[in-house]
């Protein structure tokens, strides 16, 4: 699987501008042509430009799965718009929950989704029936509530805080279907999704991530 260090507007969290899944990349606007295409072919999607809530930070107010993408209810309509015209074969859904910050508070794939602790009742269903998982679970990680920044999950394996105990490891393997490992990113971060973009065809790293860091990554995330 190809892996491949990036740093974007001299950052090395990437994970905080970019989301994707197996169809679609967003990236932020006036992003150099150069970093887009090493992005296009290290993760093998269309690559989409926008904004969202007038915010280049991506990754951190849009979420999703290969079934649908999920954004927050202070997108702006012109931004809307972008996204359904050039997602055209995905569902778009917004929705209206009291955070707008998606990306931080929901963790999924294709087959489950694990959400912030605090979430109402009515809000977990609304977003699973956006995701259309087949399970949804409230939850935290190594005790940190917003699940999303401390783990990364594809269809074909995970790889979540450093802390994490056997016992959540277990769960959450059995919860995503798939194998789920620890890890970190950028040289010691536990917030491994700030670091880290994967899909099921490639995954990009920070660019001061190390290479044990790499490998183990790529152990998770991989084949």
């Amino acid at each position: 699987m190809n892996i491949q260090r990036l740093s974007i507007f001299g950052t090395d969290n990437i994970g905080v501008y970019i989301f994707s899944n197996d169809k679609y990349t967003f990236v932020p606007k006036n992003l150099d042509n150069e970093t887009k295409k090493l992005i296009q072919e290290n993760l093998g999607t269309e690559i989409i430009e926008t904004t969202i809530a007038d915010s280049f930070l991506i990754g951190i107010f849009m979420t999703g799965n290969n079934k649908a993408l999920l954004l927050p209810k202070n997108i702006r309509d012109d931004e809307l718009k972008i996204v359904k015209e050039l997602a055209k074969d995905i569902r778009v859904e917004v929705l209206n929950l009291k955070t707008t910050a998606l990306g931080n508070v929901i963790l999924t794939n294709d087959n489950a989704a694990l959400v912030y602790p605090e979430f109402s009742d009515a809000e977990v269903k609304q977003i699973k029936e956006a995701l259309q998982v087949d399970e949804i679970k409230k939850g935290r990680i190594a005790h940190v509530s917003v699940v999303g920044s401390v783990g990364v999950v594809t269809d074909k394996g995970g790889i979540v805080h450093i802390d994490a105990s056997d016992d959540e490891i277990k769960e959450l393997s059995k919860l995503f279907k798939i194998n789920i490992d620890i890890g970190t990113v950028n040289f010691g971060s536990a917030f491994v999704r700030s670091g880290l973009v994967a899909n099921d065809k490639g995954i990009l790293v920070g660019s001061s991530t190390t290479g044990p860091e790499i490998l183990r990554i790529q152990k998770a995330l991989g084949e």
